[in-house]
């Protein structure tokens, strides 16, 4: 089993920057990759940002350029550095862990964007 909690959500003004964590514990060592996606009410959870094992990147359309997904293996953390937010990037943020035929949910944390 994993676990997932995420942190760092929260109201910023348009144009502004957010950093969200995800610390994962328990069977951490058989991670394959970890990511974040998104879900804004009536939308479906899209995919924001992807890491593999290896420390391959992937990206939604919608982010690139602005989000960058980065790892620290020593904290067992996962980031989503979010910059240049739009009102559109508003949802709840959710970090996503991938084991062979396993995947693992956090609880999800708010992320605002309005003036």
């Amino acid at each position: 089993q994993v676990q997932l909690v995420e942190s760092g959500g929260g109201l910023v003004q348009p144009g502004g920057s957010l950093r969200l964590s995800c610390a994962a514990s328990g069977s951490i060592f058989r991670l394959i990759a970890m990511g974040w996606y998104r879900q804004a009410p009536g939308n479906q959870r899209e995919l924001i940002a992807l890491i593999s094992k290896f420390g391959n990147t992937n990206y939604g359309d919608s982010v690139k350029g602005r989000f960058t997904i980065s790892r620290d293996d020593a904290k067992n953390t996962v980031y989503l550095q979010m910059n240049s937010l739009k009102p559109e990037d508003a949802a709840v943020y959710y970090c996503k862990a991938a084991a062979f035929r396993e995947e693992y949910w956090g609880q999800g944390t708010q992320v605002t964007v309005s003036s």
